[in-house]
């Protein structure tokens, strides 16, 4: 049976294009093609990443932040009450009024009262402000480095500056030292967030994350194994330019750099946007739809790629619609100026952070005391 699986995975037609064999792709005269057996690579490098992370958030990130003075908000401990605690980890974080009735009944505390403990008690198990700017310094760091080596590997390539020579001899395209390094790099970062989700900072597109991850390493796995390796280093190099200014600016937000962080934020939106919404869809994904036909016929491996990539971007569309939302309220937001004491809140929506001041319920661009106070 497991025979018959494995020449159902591996067969020919999933993969390659007709009369194309895998014996076509075997390595030969000092020439050497992607094998799936590369990837396995990428669990060793994703373990050292997580490494290389600890080493990076405990020895630089931390010692910076304490150089900028960023600090942990002191937060109210809950009293102890083992009915609610078992509630808390068990059933609800956040009860509904009808179990607030009945906690009422069992504990013989009133309704506010449990409310402010299950509210404090959320808070406890919120990431704090140094972790935050940990794990943000991490990926900056990263997306800094993945982009310059991606730039470096890529700016000497025919098919950086014309896209019809990605499909150039394809399939038999031998694979680049410096295409394998990117992609078991990029690769093993996305099996270390795959791995650290479950104590890295949890966001409200936690999903969605799962889902881009998810995407981003099959779309990965599959276009090396497929040798549509040129195409995935542009995507990868696409990808990770806008990264690189977002959680920069996350960076500086917690480091109270707010006018830096104001800047990048605008930059950043700016690049997402060329990046994300204009390049992808409207050259790569142009190119893995149409440029391939001059070559050889659809195949399965044609259509589940570029279905992938079509998911890759909903998902783009998703956050620009966050992204442009932030914008308009930035834009079209009433400028006011208050005597009274403003609010400072960070809020973050799925991946996309920006900064706002609630006045009344509604942000705002407020200043106080002549500081100001930024938007977003």
């Amino acid at each position: 049976m497991l025979q018959t699986v494995s020449e159902w995975l591996w067969w020919e037609r999933l993969w390659l294009p007709v009369n194309v064999s895998w014996s076509d792709l075997e390595d030969s005269e000092g020439r050497i093609y992607a094998k799936g057996s590369h990837l396995f690579s990428a669990l060793p490098c994703a373990l050292c990443m997580l490494l290389v992370r600890y080493l990076f958030e405990r020895y630089l990130a931390t010692p910076l932040a304490d150089v900028w003075g960023i600090k942990d908000r002191l937060r109210l401990t809950v009293e102890p009450n083992s009915l609610l605690e078992n509630y808390f980890r068990n059933q609800a974080k956040a009860p509904s009024q009808a179990d607030v009735r009945s906690l009422c009944k069992k504990t013989s505390w009133s309704e506010r009262r449990i409310q402010v403990w299950f509210r404090r008690r959320r808070n406890q198990d919120r990431p704090g402000l140094r972790k935050r700017f940990c794990e943000a310094s991490w990926r900056c760091m990263f997306y800094m480095f993945a982009f310059i080596y991606g730039a470096v590997a890529l700016y000497d390539k025919p098919w950086l500056y014309d896209l019809r020579e990605v499909w150039a001899g394809f399939p038999k395209q031998s694979m680049l030292p410096s295409q394998y390094w990117y992609y078991i790099l990029e690769m093993g970062f996305y099996v270390s967030l795959l791995l650290s989700l479950s104590f890295d900072v949890k966001r409200k597109d936690f999903k969605e994350q799962v889902i881009h991850h998810t995407a981003t390493l099959t779309l990965l796995s599959f276009s090396w194994i497929s040798n549509y390796i040129r195409i995935g280093t542009l995507v990868m190099a696409v990808h990770d330019c806008s990264d690189i200014l977002l959680e920069g600016a996350k960076v500086f937000n917690y480091a109270t750099w707010h006018r830096t962080a104001n800047a990048m934020f605008v930059v950043f939106t700016v690049v997402f946007m060329v990046s994300r919404i204009i390049i992808f869809p409207f050259w790569l994904i142009h190119c893995t739809w149409v440029y391939p036909l001059d070559h050889y016929p659809p195949f399965f491996g044609y259509y589940f790629f570029n279905v992938m990539l079509m998911v890759l971007q909903l998902l783009h569309i998703y956050w620009a619609f966050l992204i442009s939302r932030m914008v308009y309220k930035f834009i079209f937001s009433a400028v006011r100026v208050s005597k009274c004491s403003c609010v400072y809140k960070s809020e973050e929506v799925g991946t996309y952070l920006w900064f706002t001041v609630s006045h009344c319920g509604s942000p705002v661009f407020c200043k106080n005391h002549h500081q100001d106070m930024p938007l977003f």
